[in-house]
C-alpha cells in the first residue's frame, strides 16, 4: 500500500498549476488524489477550475484521434465541432480543390480557438455551371442531402452540441446546407451555424484589396496563395480569364464561358501580392473567428439547449 503521508508533505501548499493555494481555490494534488475521480470532478467543476484539470488533445483533428480520447473529450471537454464542406471545380489559375482548401485551413486555424475539433472535409459537393470543366465533380441534390443529413446526424449523435459548417462552395449548395442545418438542428436539438467564408468576409475583401473580388478571383486566388503558394499558378494567368458575373435576368450560359467569375465589372482581376494575400487570410480566419465565438456566446446567454449535466 502506497504512503500516502509522504504524499501529502510533498504536495503540501501545491495546487493543480503547482503554487501555493489562494483562498479562492484551495485544492491540492493530493486532495484530489485521495477523493478520487468522480468526487475530485465535481469539486474542481464547483470551484471553477475546468480548464486546468482538463488537458489539451493530442490533435483537433478528429479522425486522428482514438477512439478512448475522443470518448473522454466529447462533449465533457469538447462540444463544438467544425465541418468543412466544399466541391471540387475549376477556379482560373488555382487548384480545383479551392473550396476544399479554403474551409479545411479556416477549420484548423480556428480550432483552437473555439475549442473545437475540425471533422473530416466533404470534398464532393453541388457544383453548378461550372461541372463540365476538366476535373470537376458534382454531387446530385437529393444524395447530397441523404449524405449531409447523416453526416450533421451523425456528429450530434456523437454528443457535439454546437455543429459549425465551414462552407467553401456557394451556388445551390449554401440553401441545401442551411436548410439541412436547421432541420438537424431541431430534431436533435444541438445549435448549428452555417457560414460562406467569402461572403461574410466581403468587408474585409474591400479592406485588403480596395476592391470586390469573385470566384476564383483576386480575393480567393489570394486566399489560396496564403495557404499554399505552389496551388496557384500565376504563370498560366491573363485578365482574358476573367468573365464578370451577369446581372439578373441579362443572360446565361451553361457551362459559364469562364472559370474566374468577377463579382463587379472591373474588380477583382487577380494579382500575386504574397503581403495582402497573407494579410487577407489573417483578417478572415479572425473574422470567422469572432463570428463563431460570438454566436456560442449568444446561444448560451439565451439557454439554448443547454449541455446535460454529467
Amino acid at each position: 500500500m502506497p504512503d500516502f503521508s509522504t504524499q501529502r508533505r510533498r504536495d503540501a501548499g501545491k495546487t493543480l498549476t503547482g503554487r501555493s493555494p489562494s483562498p479562492r481555490h484551495p485544492i491540492s494534488q493530493s486532495t484530489l488524489f485521495l477523493l478520487g475521480v468522480s468526487a475530485a470532478r465535481r469539486l474542481i467543476l464547483a470551484c471553477g477550475l475546468t480548464p486546468l484539470l482538463f488537458a489539451q488533445p493530442s490533435t483537433r483533428e478528429m479522425p486522428d484521434l482514438n477512439w478512448m480520447e475522443f470518448r473522454e473529450l466529447v462533449p465533457q471537454k469538447i462540444s463544438t465541432v467544425l465541418l468543412p464542406t466544399g466541391t471540387i471545380e475549376p477556379h482560373g489559375v488555382a487548384n480545383n480543390g479551392a473550396d476544399i482548401t479554403a474551409p479545411v485551413a479556416i477549420a484548423r486555424q480556428m480550432a483552437p480557438r473555439v475549442n473545437a475539433l475540425v471533422a473530416p472535409v466533404v470534398p464532393y459537393g453541388v457544383t453548378g455551371s461550372l461541372d463540365a470543366y476538366a476535373g470537376a465533380f458534382s454531387i446530385g441534390e437529393k444524395a447530397y442531402r441523404a449524405y449531409l443529413t447523416d453526416v450533421l446526424d451523425g456528429l450530434a449523435l456523437q454528443g457535439f452540441r454546437n455543429i459549425i459548417v465551414i462552407n467553401g462552395h456557394g451556388g445551390p449548395q449554401t440553401a441545401i446546407l442551411n436548410d439541412l442545418a436547421e432541420k438537424v438542428g431541431r430534431e436533435r436539438r444541438v445549435r448549428t451555424l452555417v457560414t460562406n467564408w467569402w461572403a461574410y468576409c466581403s468587408d474585409v475583401t474591400l479592406k485588403v484589396f480596395g476592391e470586390d473580388g469573385g470566384h476564383a478571383g483576386w480575393n480567393e486566388n489570394a486566399f489560396i496563395q496564403a495557404i499554399d503558394p505552389k496551388l496557384v499558378h500565376p504563370e498560366r494567368y491573363s485578365d482574358a480569364m476573367a468573365t464578370p458575373r451577369p446581372p439578373a435576368g441579362t443572360w446565361f450560359a451553361y457551362p459559364f464561358p469562364s472559370s474566374i467569375i468577377l463579382y463587379q465589372p472591373g474588380q477583382g482581376y487577380v494579382r500575386f501580392d504574397q503581403a495582402k494575400a497573407d494579410a487577407y487570410f489573417k483578417a478572415v480566419v479572425d473574422k470567422m473567428t469572432s463570428l463563431v465565438q460570438e454566436t456560442i456566446k449568444k446561444w448560451d446567454q439565451a439557454g439554448i439547449f443547454p449541455q446535460p449535466s454529467h
